[in-house]
């Protein structure tokens, strides 16, 4: 019914950047928020940022807080994190969390498949 999909990860040196897109299809009445996540190698999956739809506003975990920005895009259901001064710790698979509704009572809760974001010299 909704389909996830994220983009833009890749290898990248300590320091650099990144820009990863997520787009939420398929037969949406409404965004609630899309969010961000990341799993590292033997690790639990954790929350990076949410952007709230209703009210434009982004949120961020403190491990990511003045590095990453979260944005909306000018596309319906898009939602954009750039990341910066990355370091070897951000190594993980990033993963797009998008909540809403397919219609007015019936809501979603929906993830992609990831992709991964690898920090090395």
């Amino acid at each position: 019914q909704v389909q996830v999909v994220e983009s833009g990860g890749g290898l990248v040196q300590p320091g650099g950047s990144l820009r990863l897109s997520c787009t939420a299809s398929g037969d949406i009445f409404s965004i609630v928020h899309m969010a961000w996540f990341r799993q590292a190698p033997g690790k639990d999956r954790e929350f990076v940022a949410r952007y709230e739809w209703s009210t434009r506003s982004p949120n961020y975990s403190d491990s990511v807080k003045g590095r990453f920005t979260i944005s909306r895009g000018d596309a319906e259901a898009t939602v954009y994190l750039r990341v910066n001064s990355l370091k070897p710790e951000d190594t993980a698979v990033y993963y797009c969390n998008t909540r809403g509704y397919l219609t007015s009572s019936e809501n979603f809760d929906f993830w992609g498949q990831g992709t991964q974001v690898t920090v090395s010299s």
